[in-house]
């Protein structure tokens, strides 16, 4: 649904007359936004907005419990920001992101569709968007509050699900694996030899490692604003206000909430969602560091590593025929750099709270809710179009072992890193095989050299008590 803007309609505030769509369910104050900050055609995230929604319908709801909004007028207002909250109403919030740095605009902007919404339930009675929808709030404390309660529904419905998924397949082709041997690589050269299923499991303990710090930030995210009003203080609001929103919203949501334990921090500083922003930077190097090596592992057919097979997407190339390219994980690579650009933006937001509020609160909205959601997405098209269908190239993977000159590391602790390094230089300037070298050059037994070069008992660790180590 869009708003026509051919037809309009005068709407007053503190400041004057606005000529406001006729269809719009937003006011003045909207309207003087949208003029103001024709910025980048980028509107607030619409999970932000429902965040909001939740919020104005939790606030109406205490509101007439405690008695300090008329019961009738509160029941619509929740009811009408229950809508805003389904989404019902997301095409009459076209706030740009760069607004006023509080997010003012994007309050008001909810203030005053829930309003009209509400007086429309009412048969036309009068609701007003700062007496009423707003009572016992500030734009300085409902804003950050959104910020939280954004991110930890985002976080817990979209991200974490998303993560898990790509856990569970990681590892599940760790044990498909776990049997196919391969030759390792350091600085992407030859190494000793491990198992295809090795280097997933170490994948998959990635994801587990970003799943469980993302959980980590959690706890933080749940304290809200709510009840601090303008500076942190509280005033002009009831002192069970905070307290009993946040646990009107854990009901409304079916997560958990709880007022700020210090207001004053929760208003100056926005150090949650850079901690959390922190997480996701994390969890994004770990996806493309993963998404490189599956690229890596996959090139070729013919003239790269070969080792596995991904899935074919689509044609790769509009002038070769017959070429298929790793289209998928280039996609998490680049989610990866936006989520670390976007980490920067709101590191950078989260020091802008000078005194007792944070100026950079729609930024922040809008970068840390981008991260999750690009994550999120990223992970499933990762897991289901690259990661569960990609197979093992078990012949080329066993090949390159035998030819690998660094197989001569194992025969160290039996002739010495000097001799050993002999056969080495030899295996590669002459392209023959350690195994055969070993036999020519040293006095070792048959058994002894079979035994010390089985790939598979390389890759098991502690496996003669012995070990060493090496780059």
């Amino acid at each position: 649904m869009s708003v026509s803007t051919t037809d309009y309609r005068i709407e007053k505030d503190s400041m004057g007359e606005m000529k406001v769509p006729a269809g719009a369910y937003y006011g003045a104050s909207t309207q003087r936004a949208v003029e103001n900050f024709p910025v980048s055609g980028q509107p607030m995230p619409a999970r932000f907005v429902h965040a909001l929604g939740l919020i104005k319908a939790a606030a109406a709801r205490v509101n007439r419990e405690l008695g300090l909004v008329d019961a009738r007028k509160a029941e619509a207002i929740e009811k009408a920001a229950r809508e805003v909250a389904d989404g019902k109403w997301d095409a009459h919030f076209p706030l740009d992101v760069f607004q006023t740095g509080s997010g003012t605009s994007s309050n008001m902007n909810a203030n005053e569709v829930i309003a009209r919404r509400a007086a429309e339930l009412l048969g036309g009675a009068k609701v007003h968007p700062n007496d009423d929808v707003n009572f016992g709030q500030s734009s300085n404390d409902a804003v950050p509050a959104a910020i939280h309660v954004s991110a930890v529904l985002a976080i817990e419905r979209d991200l974490l699900p998303a993560l898990r998924d790509l856990h569970d397949a990681l590892a599940e082709k760790a044990r498909a694996f776990d049997h196919v041997i391969k030759t390792g690589r350091t600085h992407l050269m030859d190494a000793t030899p491990i198992r295809l299923g090795q280097e997933f499991s170490g994948y998959a303990s990635q994801v587990d490692h970003g799943i469980a710090r993302l959980r980590g930030v959690l706890p933080d995210l749940r304290e809200l604003a709510l009840g601090g009003t303008a500076v942190g203080t509280g005033l002009n609001t009831h002192p069970e206000f905070g307290a009993r929103v946040a646990a009107a919203l854990s009901e409304l949501t079916g997560t958990t909430f709880e007022e700020a334990e210090n207001h004053f921090e929760a208003q100056g500083a926005q150090d949650a969602a850079v901690w959390a922003s922190g997480a996701l930077n994390t969890i994004a190097a770990s996806l493309m560091k993963i998404a490189n090596d599956i690229r890596l592992m996959n090139s070729g057919p013919r003239c790269g590593f070969a080792e596995i097979t991904l899935p074919a997407t689509q044609p790769g190339s509009s002038i070769m025929p017959g070429k298929v390219n790793p289209v998928i994980c280039e996609s998490v690579v680049q989610v990866g750099a936006q989520v670390m650009g976007n980490h920067v933006a709101v590191t950078l937001g989260a020091q802008w709270g000078q005194l007792d509020l944070n100026t950079m609160l729609p930024l922040i909205a809008r970068n840390l809710l981008e991260s999750v959601a690009l994550l999120a997405a990223v992970s499933r098209v990762f897991t289901a179009k690259a990661v569960k269908g990609l197979v093992a190239n078990e012949e080329t993977c066993r090949s390159y072992v035998e030819i690998s000159p660094s197989m001569a590391t194992a025969l160290n602790p039996l002739i010495g890193y000097d001799q050993a390094a002999e056969i080495a230089k030899r295996s590669f300037k002459e392209r023959r095989p350690v195994r055969e070298l070993a036999r020519e050059m040293t006095s070792l037994s048959k058994e002894e050299i079979d035994r010390a070069l089985d790939p598979r008992r390389q890759t098991e660790p502690g496996l003669d008590g012995g070990g060493g180590g090496g780059r």
